[in-house]
Formats: structure tokens, C-alpha cells, sequence
């Protein structure tokens, strides 16, 4: 039994908010159906290289964006500026629990899609709509990007070294981060349902979710009323907690209370360093973070990384190398927790991916399906879910709606 067994998600996404949403529907067992234009599919499947498998339509093959995002799917090809294709997503939510869209607001309330025009059709439908500035405000039309809403939403403020020019984090964090509350926000909405039998709407935001996402420099600031400055490696609140020099290359240290202070002092066998009134409090610390960190990089640059880290760990202290991406996915703890999988595609073969997060100990996530072929399943759900005889489906195909 899946955590969401009999969950049935209809998936009008694209790009990595939305798909990354379904996604982890569909680990957790849901059946999730991805709809896709015909002939070029989610752009994603053209955000490469790399590309896997088969060349097909306008693309070389598979892009690992693509396959990043929308594992645990069936893909089916619908045009839904046609009426019949619009039929098809009419009748697709009707027996659905959930549809995910993040197209621009408004576009789909023109297709007789929006949450309106199916609400009214199907009560209990949860209509979640990932957008980039949410469906109500001044900027609800306008289309969002992550890059956009790292520079917009203040996180590129914050980011990057202290005199250098402002940074975007080197993920899509807040496409990811959208996609993560949007999948939350679908599980509370879903137990509300069970318990009032009745849908509702979900409207989640690129914009939103990047201001709820500085969680704690947000609170610093409509507390205390400072703008926030960019720390480089630095915790604004904490001190010292941020990346020194070794003398044969970098490292991170963290210490978070005055008992670790007091551990690190005595390990760097270094009295001085606990006896100065500028370090003896975590905020004195922090007010005086440079001369603090000067202190300790002449320390640190006097020995190297490995043996540093050695010592730091065995006295019970936050610390680890900074590593590169190969290096964490060779990292033995990542081996351990089965953070990469493996699975069959359909025309690339076997495809490593990013393993599961979430570890339930009675329902685990599992890859029950790899990254769909793009319409790899249309025929069958048109067929098995929703009773189009063969001759409707040649003629949908006619009609280029399929």
C-alpha cells in the first residue's frame, strides 16, 4: 500500500515548480497524469545537454532536466486549444482527485479550465495553480521565473561575497521550494476534504514562496528593522559559522551556543580567544565577525583540511568539507541512504536519479514508473481511464488533438 494509493493527480505542468510538485505525488504513490502539448511536450525535455536515448520531435533525446522532475508519470499528448482536447481535460479532471496547473493566471480560465469552470463541474476537484505572483495583486498576469524571483524577492540581496556583486543560488531553489509547499498544501487540502467532502483551491506563488523561504533573515528584519547585507559564507545570527581556511583548502565549522565556543577554544588550545570580552557572547561575536574570523584563519592555515576536520568532529562539533557535487554523490552517507536510484527509461536505458528525501518506514516512496516517453501513454488512458473506442482516438489524432 502506497501512502497515496487511489490518488489520481491530472498534472497541466511544465518546467520544475509544477513537475517537481507531481513528482513527489507520485513517489508517494500517486497516480499521476502528466499532460503535454503534442510534437514538443514540456519544454524541459529540450533544456540540455546532456540528452539520453532517442532523438524525437525538436530534440536530441532526453534531457536530464526532464528527467530530473517526472519520474512516477504517464505522459499523454493533448492539445488543449482545441475543443476536443479541452473535452479530454474536462473529462480527466472528473475523475481525478487533484489538478496541478502553472500556467499563467488567467490563461486557463479562457480554455474553460480555470478553477471556476471545473468546480462547478466536479465539487470535490482540488484545483492547485502554481503561478509566479499568484492569482490575486497588482503582478497576478505577470509570468515568473526562479532567476527573476531570486533578484525580485531579495534572496541575490543576501547571497554571494560580502563586496562582490549580488548571487543566485546555484539550484532553481524557488521553483523547487514552490513545488515542495504546492505538494504540502495538496495533502492538507486533500485531508480537508475527507473531512468536509468538498474541494477547494490551492494557490500557490513563485513570489510567496521565496519570501516565506528567508524564513529567519525575514524575521531579522521585520524584527529589528536592519536591512539584511550579504554575509558571504556567514550565518547572520551566529558566529563563528561559516567556511575557513585550512592551509591546504577550505572547510565549514558551525558553532551555535557558548558550550561549542567553549569546546573549539579548547580544542585550538587557544585561552586567549575565550578570555577576550569582544568573543564571549555569541552576539559579541557577531559584532565583531571579522576580527573573529581573522583570528581563526591564522589558527586554521596551520594545518590541513582533513586533520582539522578529524579533530573538530571528534570533539563533538558541526563541521565537513566543502565538497563538489561528485564528491557528495560518492559521499558514504549518500550511499547509505539510497540517495541514488536507478530505473529503466524507455528509450535511454538505465538513468540514475536523486533518491527519496522521505523515508516512511510502513509506505515508502518507491519509482514505480521511469520519466515517461513523451505521449507514451496516451492511448491507454484514453482507452482504460475514460472509454474512447480505437476509431475516436485515429479521428482525435486527425484532428490533431492528440
Amino acid at each position: 500500500m502506497r501512502p497515496l494509493h487511489n490518488i489520481r493527480i491530472l498534472d497541466i505542468t511544465r518546467a520544475l515548480a509544477g513537475p517537481y510538485c507531481t513528482m513527489m505525488l507520485g513517489d508517494l504513490g500517486a497516480d499521476v497524469i502528466k499532460v503535454e502539448r503534442p510534437i514538443s511536450g514540456d519544454e524541459s525535455r529540450g533544456w540540455g545537454p546532456p540528452f539520453v536515448g532517442k532523438p524525437y520531435g525538436p530534440y536530441p533525446g532526453e534531457s536530464a532536466y526532464f528527467i530530473a522532475a517526472n519520474r512516477n508519470k504517464r505522459s499523454i499528448t493533448v492539445n488543449i486549444q482545441s475543443a476536443e482536447g479541452q473535452e479530454i481535460v474536462r473529462r480527466l479532471a472528473g475523475i481525478s482527485d487533484v489538478l496541478v496547473e502553472n500556467y499563467r493566471t488567467g490563461d486557463l480560465d479562457k480554455l474553460g479550465l480555470g478553477y471556476n469552470d471545473l468546480h462547478r463541474l466536479y465539487p470535490t476537484l482540488i484545483y492547485c495553480s502554481i503561478s509566479g505572483y499568484g492569482r490575486t495583486g497588482p503582478y497576478a498576469e505577470r509570468p515568473g521565473y526562479d532567476a527573476i524571483l531570486q533578484a525580485e524577492g531579495g534572496m541575490m540581496s543576501i547571497t554571494g561575497p560580502v563586496e562582490g556583486p549580488p548571487s543566485r543560488v546555484g539550484i532553481p531553489i524557488i521553483d523547487i521550494t514552490a513545488g515542495m509547499f504546492a505538494a504540502t498544501a495538496i495533502l492538507a487540502a486533500l485531508r480537508a476534504r475527507d473531512l468536509t467532502g468538498e474541494g477547494q483551491l490551492v494557490d500557490i506563488s513563485l513570489f510567496d514562496s521565496h519570501l516565506a523561504l528567508l524564513t529567519n533573515v525575514a524575521s531579522n528584519y521585520l524584527v529589528g528593522g536592519n536591512p539584511p547585507r550579504r554575509l558571504g559564507n556567514a550565518h547572520p545570527n551566529l558566529a563563528p559559522y561559516e567556511a575557513f581556511t585550512a592551509r591546504d583548502g577550505w572547510f565549514i565549522l558551525g558553532v551555535a551556543n557558548e558550550r561549542q565556543w567553549d569546546t573549539l577554544c579548547n580544542l585550538l588550545n587557544h585561552p586567549e580567544l575565550k578570555a577576550d570580552p569582544r568573543f564571549a557572547t555569541n552576539g559579541a561575536r557577531v559584532a565583531h565577525r571579522e576580527v573573529l574570523v581573522e583570528e581563526l584563519n591564522k589558527i586554521f592555515s596551520q594545518r590541513c583540511v582533513d586533520e582539522w576536520l578529524a579533530d573538530i568532529a571528534k570533539a563533538g562539533l558541526p563541521c565537513g568539507p566543502i565538497n563538489s557535487i561528485p564528491q557528495a554523490f560518492a559521499h558514504p552517507q549518500t550511499q547509505a541512504r539510497d540517495m541514488i536510484l536507478e530505473t529503466e527509461h524507455p528509450t535511454a536505458g538505465a538513468v540514475k536519479l536523486t533518491g527519496f528525501p522521505y523515508k516512511l518506514s510502513e509506505t515508502p516512496a518507491e519509482i514505480h514508473a521511469p520519466p515517461p516517453a513523451l505521449g507514451q501513454h496516451t492511448e491507454e488512458v484514453l482507452s482504460a481511464l475514460l472509454g474512447y473506442a480505437p476509431e475516436e482516438i485515429e479521428s482525435l489524432k486527425a484532428q490533431k488533438a492528440i
